[in-house]
C-alpha cells in the first residue's frame, strides 16, 4: 500500500483490502512470539481432541495483523494510538484472512482517524475492530 496522509483522507474512504493466506506457521509464530502456549495454536491433535478441526489464530496474533493493515496504510508518519478489538470465528490452519477498512472519523484538532476494520475468512467474521492513528 502506498501510505497516506492525514490531509487527503475524509470520513467514509475505504482501506485497500488486504488478504493474508493463514499457514500453520504463522499461526505457531505468532502465539510463540507472543508466549501462548495453548495447545490449539500449535498442536493439531491436541486442538482436534478439544473439538476444533484444526490449530487456530490467537487473538494477539489477530491483533497485530490488524494494526500491521493500519500502519501498512497510514505509512511511517502515523502512530496508533487506540486499538479496540472484538473476535469472531476462528481462522484455522490454511484459511484466507481478509482486512477491509473504512474511516469512520476524523479528529481535525488532534490530526487522529478511526478506522473500522474487519477481518473475514470462510467461515465468517473474525475479528472486528476500531483503531485510532494519528500524525504529528
Amino acid at each position: 500500500m502506498t501510505p497516506v496522509n492525514f490531509e487527503q483522507v475524509r470520513a467514509g474512504d475505504a482501506l485497500p483490502a488486504l488478504s493474508i493466506l493463514v499457514s500453520a506457521s504463522v499461526i505457531v509464530a505468532g502465539a510463540t512470539a507472543s508466549g501462548d502456549f495453548e495447545v490449539v495454536h500449535h498442536d493439531v491433535k491436541g486442538a482436534q481432541a478439544r473439538g476444533t478441526p484444526d490449530i487456530f489464530m490467537n487473538i494477539l496474533t489477530s491483533n497485530g495483523y490488524v494494526q500491521r493493515y493500519v500502519n501498512d496504510w497510514a505509512g511511517p508518519a502515523s502512530q496508533i494510538r487506540s486499538v479496540e478489538i472484538r473476535l469472531g470465528v476462528p481462522t484455522f490452519s490454511g484459511d484466507t484472512l481478509r482486512f477491509e477498512g473504512l474511516v469512520k472519523a476524523r479528529n481535525e484538532a488532534e490530526r487522529a482517524l478511526d478506522i473500522a476494520v474487519t477481518g473475514t475468512n470462510s467461515i465468517g467474521q473474525h475479528v472486528a475492530a476500531t483503531v485510532c492513528v494519528a500524525w504529528p
